[in-house]
């Protein structure tokens, strides 16, 4: 059974642990073959920052900057996210929306964490799904799994612009690990099939 904490939506337990801001730095290394074979590579040093916090829905708010630290240059800010982080279940008459419209009934009891127990997998762990935005216009839908302090999800869907750069897959991991949030992105971007492409060593602050 879960320890339910006294201030937080039943939902949201299984994510407390990533709830606060974390700060760090990480490394980029990911190769790009154009169609006439030339080749560049993208690697150096980022300042990273991260804050998941809640506002007592079920979900948590997430927001991210990250800053490249280029050599005899001025520092190049690379992107920011805003997004949520909820477990994956079925909206059910208790819950609004869509859009603005209000739930059918205001006065159903709050979800218990029973409730949140019926979502377990069989394999452990809990359904997970993550909404991102970025800076510069692409949209992400990640399904995956949180299993005690490790989170794994992939893009179910990824939304760009005409004019965007390539991206057409990607995938995390998140993880609990001496008290560091340590993390790992893979994407598949500008003609390269999905793999590594940064990771990073982020302490609360």
């Amino acid at each position: 059974m879960l320890d339910l904490p006294s201030d937080l939506p039943a939902d949201i337990v299984p994510l407390s642990w990533l709830l606060g801001v974390w700060e760090g730095t990480g490394v980029i290394d990911y190769e790009v073959t154009d169609d006439d074979g030339a080749t560049h590579h993208y690697s150096g040093e980022f300042a990273h920052r991260v804050s998941f916090s809640h506002d007592g829905g079920p979900f948590l708010n997430y927001a991210a900057t990250a800053t490249f630290a280029a050599e005899d240059a001025e520092p190049v800010a690379l992107v920011a996210e805003t997004g949520f982080w909820r477990l994956a279940r079925p909206a059910g008459v208790e819950d609004p929306g869509p859009a603005l419209l209000p739930p059918r009934e205001t006065r159903a009891a709050a979800r218990t964490v029973d409730d949140v127990e019926t979502l377990r997998l069989p394999e452990g762990g809990f359904p997970l799904e993550v909404s991102i935005a970025h800076s510069d216009g692409v949209l992400e839908l990640y399904l995956g799994r949180i299993d005690g302090p490790r989170v794994d999800i992939a893009t179910d869907a990824i939304v760009r612009g005409a004019g965007g750069k390539d991206y057409g897959a990607a995938s995390r991991m998140y993880g609990l690990v001496d008290g560091h949030l340590l993390w790992a992105w893979d994407i598949a971007a500008l003609g390269t099939e999905l793999r590594s492409h940064a990771s990073a060593r982020l302490a609360k602050v």
